[in-house]
């Protein structure tokens, strides 16, 4: 469907701004389904982003700051998040052995198993391929790409 059909407007000022408003819409739309999926497993999407950034990292260890630096979407509480995902016994928390007041962060196995059985919900396997071929696919990911480019001034404060 259209945007002006979605948002019942007749006609954008220009085409800039129905692609502004376009990806704002549709980034909503897919955090939306995204956040419905990762409920259906006792998570936040913010916590799915998390452990894949863990697992990422696996065997190494990872810090908060390291999670935080990777996150998708800003997260200001990082140790708050950290501490749902650690009560859940989907990451583990251990003191670094070099610097006493740093903590140490891995992925656990049923961290590993959760990941393993909602990835493809995740990725929109199930939507994507439906809607839009590889080819295209890959072009608007070199459109996104393009569009954050290099001189983007406010490209870190996301």
């Amino acid at each position: 469907m259209k945007i002006e059909e979605e948002l019942q407007v007749r006609k954008f000022s220009s085409d800039w701004q129905r692609a502004t408003v376009n990806i704002l819409f549709t980034a909503s739309w897919l955090g939306l389904i995204l956040e419905k999926r990762a409920s259906k497993k006792g998570i936040t999407l913010q916590q799915f982003n998390v452990l894949r950034i863990l697992r990422g990292q696996l065997p190494r260890p990872s810090t908060n700051n390291l999670v935080r630096s990777r996150m998708i979407g800003n997260t200001p509480d990082i140790s708050r998040l950290i501490d749902r995902i650690v009560t859940k016994g989907l990451v583990s928390r251990t003191k670094n052995k070099d610097d006493k007041r740093a903590v140490d962060l891995f992925i656990t196995q049923k961290g590993l198993d959760l990941l393993q059985s909602i990835e493809d919900d995740m990725m929109l396997a199930d939507l994507l391929p439906k809607h839009i071929s590889a080819k295209e696919a890959a072009l608007l990911s070199e459109l996104l790409d393009k569009l954050r480019g290099e001189e983007l001034v406010e490209k870190q404060t996301y």
